[in-house]
């Protein structure tokens, strides 16, 4: 134990009438909690221990059998773990003594039974009657006497909270036969499922994180009356820190997914232990060291891109499939690098979403788990994908604004998080921002658009309601790769996912998270909306000065009508293009397939310009090269006249006129 551990077992030991020991995650509340039931049996005392469900309750079985101690569980065994099945009642009372008297007796009623079929007198079936009366009888007394005996030998029973009812074996126990009371996973627990248990000793010890999710209430109503405040933040809330100790070293997560869940919900006391605060991916057996192995921290950005949620009137779960398709690049990206699919869980807040995420990734890898955050409460794994899926321009959250489910999503992981989200819309929540400010700041910050190169910034802002609904302006028959679907959604429909590592330039690399990224979103203070900006940008201003300069000498010339910039732009660099372009009031339109995909810009008044931006994709050599290689000189004379024509057209040379078409015969 460390000295936290050691602290909150002593306090336990030593508190006459309540102890709270506060687990947050990975700080083994579990190892702790097993530790103290260990203690006061030591000193002969009997022990009830319960949890609200059987998976904590046949957890702890475990760990205290591990250590010899003498217990019993009760429920019924087809609920419980096969590997505790041995110390379940219905197993303990067949191999007691008293099994083969009552075996005996079950014989007895078993032929009176079948002498009583055979009997055509009255008087013996009368008198079989009597005795099957008298062996059933004899068959209860013997079976509770067994019973008695097993349970009173127990050092420790366990039960769920609701299995501990007097309905039950516990029943046949006097009141006061138990010392203590210790539930476990308290703040999950329902208060009143609490005092089926509570009642029998005069003693509790509860342990828990009520910073994690609540029970589960469905009746809103009941919500509202006070059902969801659990036993635990009720007893914190009357009596504060005098009945509480809380475990400080946790021993799950690298320090950077660590800090800011300790920050911004246990007071910034948690402390990363030394065997984990700097452990990677790439620390496991068999994996490569990647760009995504080596980082804790990622933040996938989809502001400005069009990936927004499923809108469905009749459907009040929410999906976004433009998240599925940039979680299932990730995915590819990590076990390509090696990362056995089985240590990665992928999570979302809603059963759409998981539903989409499982159609998508569970043929491809069987052993992924996908889950709700709600069904993960409790488990950990290497490597965590979180897909946030709220993306609207009203900036609705839903529940994500409950930060107990934010709080259990990020803990959930132990070397890599990566969260994909809409920064635009889940930043109008505070809580959320926070998050969102601690990865940018902390972690490497990606756009969609390195994941998929089909995209088009959506230009809109909160503070301009005409804004609204504005897209990348594009002259008919343009071709775009992006198609509309349900809710204004670039469906996954649009364009297959750049699998394994993005095109673009990515983020410098923080292998630990210690050094600080200079900011990678730009919050306007007027509006305090956030704009992404990639950290290629950062590292090379020259790049953006160069674009933009380019873009604005366009506008600015009467003469030039369309800028063409080339398929050698990165995903960065593209989204660059198209924001200037909004920002001037320039048409601008991607075209092309794959590689060959480039940008053309346009003159807003330029006539027939959806027929000039079509023909584009036929002329060559008409490309602006914004980023000119210094040591790649051209070879040739045409490479030479086709470089010296991309200059001219980037400076909005006109090109020279095609020949009039010879006259008729």
């Amino acid at each position: 134990l460390d000295d936290s551990q050691r602290e909150a077992v002593q306090f336990a030991l030593s508190q006459k009438e309540v102890a709270i020991i506060h687990g947050p995650p990975g700080t083994g509340k579990t190892t702790t909690v097993v530790e103290v039931i260990l203690q006061v049996v030591k000193q002969g005392l009997k022990v009830l221990c319960c949890a609200p469900s059987n998976v904590a309750v046949d957890n702890l079985v475990e760990r205290l059998a591990s250590f010899k101690a003498k217990v019993l569980r009760l429920g019924h065994p087809a609920r419980l773990l096969e590997s505790i099945q041995q110390h379940c009642l219905d197993a303990v009372l067949a191999h007691s003594d008293g099994t083969q008297i009552v075996m005996d007796i079950r014989k007895d009623i078993d032929q009176a039974f079948s002498g009583m079929r055979k009997a055509r007198d009255k008087g013996e079936k009368s008198w079989l009657r009597g005795e099957i009366k008298g062996l059933k009888k004899e068959l209860r007394e013997r079976e509770e006497a067994a019973m008695v005996h097993i349970l009173k030998r127990a050092e420790v029973i366990l039960a769920t909270t609701t299995g501990a009812s007097s309905d039950g074996p516990l029943k046949l126990l006097p009141d006061d036969h138990f010392d203590v009371v210790v539930i476990d996973e308290c703040a999950q627990a329902l208060e009143a499922s609490c005092w089926i248990a509570l009642p029998r000793a005069p003693k509790c010890v509860l342990a828990g994180d009520h910073k994690q999710l609540p029970p589960t209430i469905k009746s809103r109503k009941a919500a509202a009356n006070g059902l969801s405040l659990s036993l635990m933040e009720r007893l914190i809330g009357r009596h504060g820190e005098g009945v509480v100790r809380m475990l400080t070293v946790q021993y799950r997560m690298h320090a950077s997914i660590m800090h800011w869940a300790s920050e911004q919900m246990y007071q910034g006391r948690l402390l990363a232990h030394e065997t984990v605060a700097q452990h990677l991916l790439k620390d496991l057996p068999g994996v490569a060291s990647t760009e995504e192995t080596e980082i804790p921290l990622l933040l996938v950005d989809t502001a400005s891109c069009g990936l927004f949620e499923l809108d469905e009137e009749d459907e009040q779960s929410k999906g976004n499939p433009g998240e599925v398709q940039i979680v299932a690049a990730h995915i590819q990206a990590l076990t390509e690098a090696g990362v056995q699919a089985r240590d990665i869980a992928v999570i979302a807040p809603y059963n759409l979403q998981v539903q989409l995420l499982r159609k998508e990734l569970c043929d491809q890898h069987p052993e992924l788990e996908i889950k709700s955050v709600d069904g993960f409460q409790g488990r950990e794994k290497e490597a965590v994908v979180l897909s946030l899926v709220r993306s609207n321009r009203k900036g609705e959250v839903g529940f994500l604004a409950e930060d107990r489910r934010i709080n259990v999503a990020v803990t959930r992981a132990r070397r890599h998080l990566m969260v994909t989200c809409d920064t635009r819309t889940v930043c109008t929540h505070p809580f959320l921002r926070s998050l969102v400010d601690y990865l940018t700041n902390r972690g490497q910050v990606r756009t969609a658009f390195e994941y998929r190169d089909d995209l088009v910034p959506e230009n809109y802002t909160r503070e301009s309601p005409q804004a609204e609904g504005r897209t990348a302006t594009r002259a008919p028959g343009a071709p775009l790769s992006v198609n509309r679907s349900v809710g204004g959604q670039r469906g996954p429909a649009a364009g297959k996912p750049a699998r394994g590592k993005a095109k673009a330039t990515r983020s410098s690399k923080q292998g630990d998270g210690a050094t600080q990224q200079p900011p990678l979103e730009k919050r306007d203070a007027a509006s305090d909306s956030f704009r992404p900006t990639s950290s290629a940008a950062v590292r090379d201003n020259s790049t953006e000065l160069r674009l933009r300069e380019q873009i604005t000498r366009f506008a600015e010339d009467d003469v030039s009508q369309r800028l063409q910039f080339p398929p050698s732009l990165n995903s960065h660099d593209r989204l660059l293009v198209h924001q200037m372009a909004e920002e001037l009031g320039l048409q601008h339109s991607s075209a092309g397939e794959g590689k060959e995909r480039f940008i053309v810009v346009a003159k807003p008044d330029l006539s027939r310009s959806g027929a000039q931006l079509n023909s584009v994709a036929d002329t060559k050599g008409q490309e602006a090269s914004p980023i000119p290689c210094s040591n790649s000189a051209p070879e040739t004379q045409a490479e030479q006249g086709r470089e010296r024509q991309s200059e001219e057209d980037a400076l909005g040379v006109p090109p020279p006129a095609s020949p009039p078409p010879p006259s008729p015969p």
